[in-house]
């Protein structure tokens, strides 16, 4: 009797567990980048109220994403880590900066303006490494029996650079969108004014990665051009097109939560994209998902625990936005509808 390959379950865990920290501590990232832009204390407050119930918590997913990544798939850690190590430190003293200085901007005679730029640049440096982090997937990494062959300084190349600078205009909608739909009057009509620009310049960037990706791996042309992939595949940039447009289009009307949700499609599409790219390499160029696994008997004593943890987990935030639901309305708490 062969014994059950968990190896798919466990890619499709990990990739879950990145993707939710993308589309929900995107926008309170993207919140934080577009806090300066806003001169109105007032405003820089409901910003802040906005998020201030969710954010701590979206950021469970990046560790339930590592950790999975650690457990399940040891050979791509051994890959990864070296080469993603500064770009990772540098997220990492982004989050805490931004974590300290939302706290301690809201502290009786804190020094608002300090705090304010920390919140600010944290929410930057955080999003620009992980958009580098993104880009060093897509390149690949140097790597040579199962070991990682390149420098700690391979992630300042144009490409990961470009990715980090797209992951901030990403980033940077979902957080206007997140706005449309949490506040109201001036200030949602300013973040209707903000998305509709930067929609412009996120579509500019997902359709230059399109294009680059392909110019750099044989493999992933072959993969996208190729018949019949070609007619698989051709809904994705369709459906990418489509949310776009909807996206402005909901952004200039009256819509509040369209804005929002294309905005979530937009970047579950561009997922869906790089899974398809990168389908079954987990350490591109070479490393497979089966090649970077753990035992099956290690697979099968995680998957215990996460068959538990995982759906008390999805629960806890379902639970969560639905209770937070509503505007948001200064210190007077949330209004529901």
């Amino acid at each position: 009797m062969h014994p059950l390959d968990l190896v798919p379950l466990w890619a499709a865990i990990l990739g879950f567990g990145v993707l939710m920290y993308i589309l929900l501590d995107g926008f309170d990232l993207g919140v934080g980048i577009l806090f300066l832009l806003r001169k109105s204390e007032a405003d820089r407050d409901l910003m802040i109220e906005s998020v201030s119930p969710v954010w701590d918590f979206n950021e469970t997913w990046l560790v339930l994403g590592g950790t999975a990544l650690l457990a399940a798939f040891p050979g791509a850690f051994a890959i990864v880590v070296p080469a993603v190590y500064f770009p990772v430190l540098i997220m990492l003293l982004g989050l805490v900066f931004r974590g300290v200085a939302f706290e301690f901007r809201g502290v009786p005679e804190a020094n608002k303006a300090l705090w304010n730029v920390a919140f600010c640049i944290g929410s930057l440096i955080a999003t620009f490494a992980q958009g580098v982090v993104l880009g060093m997937f897509v390149e690949g990494f140097p790597q040579a029996n199962g070991q990682y062959i390149g420098t700690s300084w391979n992630w300042i190349r144009p490409f990961p650079i470009f990715t980090g600078l797209g992951l901030i205009a990403g980033y940077t909608l979902q957080g206007a969108t997140w706005l449309i739909m949490k506040t109201e009057h001036d200030l949602q009509q300013w973040a209707r004014d903000v998305a509709q620009r930067v929609m412009v310049l996120v579509f500019i960037f997902i359709a230059a990665v399109s294009l680059w990706t392909p110019l750099m791996s044989a493999r992933i042309e072959a993969r996208w051009f190729s018949w019949p992939n070609i007619a698989f595949f051709s809904p994705v940039p369709i459906v990418t097109v489509a949310l776009a447009a909807l996206l402005v289009w909901g952004a200039r009307g009256k819509r509040e939560v369209l804005p929002f949700v294309c905005s979530v499609g937009l970047f579950f599409v561009s997922f869906t994209g790089l899974v398809i790219s990168l389908w079954p390499y987990i350490a591109p160029p070479s490393m497979t998902l089966w090649d970077a696994a753990s035992s099956t008997v290690t697979h099968e004593f995680l998957m215990i625990g996460t068959a538990f943890v995982l759906p008390i987990l999805i629960m806890y935030v379902v639970w969560s936005y639905w209770v937070f639901r509503g505007k948001a309305r200064g210190h007077a708490g949330y209004g529901h509808e």
